[in-house]
């Protein structure tokens, strides 16, 4: 019975496996590193810092009204706006709140008045939103959201 002996590979032919395991390994770990650091600095903070979302209130139906636009038209726009419960519990002058509609319109005529029928028409969400974050900020956060009651163009 003869015993073979086991070659032993010499420095400079190292086995690939083990480079390749090493890759892996620092891989995943460079990975892991990166998915929590993203964690971290995106998670958007504990839920302690965030403030609450404002609950809804009041709803205040405006009066239509009819603007002019651009090359004779006209739209007819009808509001209302959603006030915050904050605001019903006592946020108004003289020890009541006091729903007023009237800075909300005037807003509305400025943002409308004079545009392209063609624009009123086709950019109706996003004509909405900019006068909703107008709104919003002239009330000071009193009124949360709009809602958009009658939409006529002619």
């Amino acid at each position: 019975m003869s015993k073979k002996k086991k070659e032993a590979p010499e420095d400079g032919d190292a086995p690939q496996g083990g480079k390749k395991k090493m890759m892996i390994i620092a891989l995943v770990a460079v990975l892991a590193i990166g998915a929590g650091a993203y964690f971290f600095v995106f998670s958007g903070g504990s839920s302690a810092d965030a403030a609450p979302a404002p609950e809804p209130g009041t709803i205040l139906a405006v009066d239509p009204v009819a603007i002019n636009l651009a090359g004779g038209s006209y739209l007819k726009l009808g509001l209302a706006l959603q006030y915050t419960v904050e605001y019903d519990a006592g946020g108004g002058h003289g020890g009541g709140p006091v729903y007023d509609g009237s800075q909300a319109l005037d807003l509305a005529i400025a943002q409308f008045s004079g545009a392209a029928l063609s624009d009123v028409q086709a950019n109706r969400e996003a004509l909405k939103a900019a006068l909703q974050e107008t709104i919003v900020h002239a009330y000071h956060d009193a009124v949360m959201s709009i809602y958009i009651t009658e939409y006529v163009t002619q």
